[in-house]
């Protein structure tokens, strides 16, 4: 039941996002990142779309499990790129679903507190 209102409260965060400039850009940004990182990795490394889909977003997460690596120095050399710059896209729109997240945690606990009685 808590993980339904824990998705619950991240939906109702990332549709609230969605009207800030910011995270629409870096949102738009990330899913660009993830999408040319798959079919690069799709069309030099012959891997399947999910295989290369999975490989962009555990290297983007740093988790990196290592059941895939690139093959070719250039494709190793391309890897070290995404990754560097991929990884500060993704940290950039977190930072900022964070933001939205604390000043929605804020705005509703504003709104749930009582005025003091005068």
């Amino acid at each position: 039941m808590s993980l339904l209102l824990i998705l619950r409260r991240f939906a109702r965060v990332v549709r609230s996002g969605w009207d800030d400039k910011e995270f629409r850009g870096l949102a738009i940004v990330v899913a660009a990142w993830v999408a040319t990182g798959t079919i690069i990795y799709t069309i030099y490394e012959d891997w399947s779309i999910i295989d290369s889909l999975y490989f962009c977003v555990m290297t983007l997460t740093t988790i990196g499990y290592g059941d895939l690596a690139p093959t070719t120095d250039n494709m190793k050399l391309y890897t070290v790129v995404y990754a560097v710059l991929g990884i500060g896209f993704f940290v950039a729109f977190n930072a900022r679903l964070v933001q939205i997240g604390f000043a929605s945690r804020k705005r509703d606990d504003e709104a749930t507190q009582s005025p003091p009685a005068g």
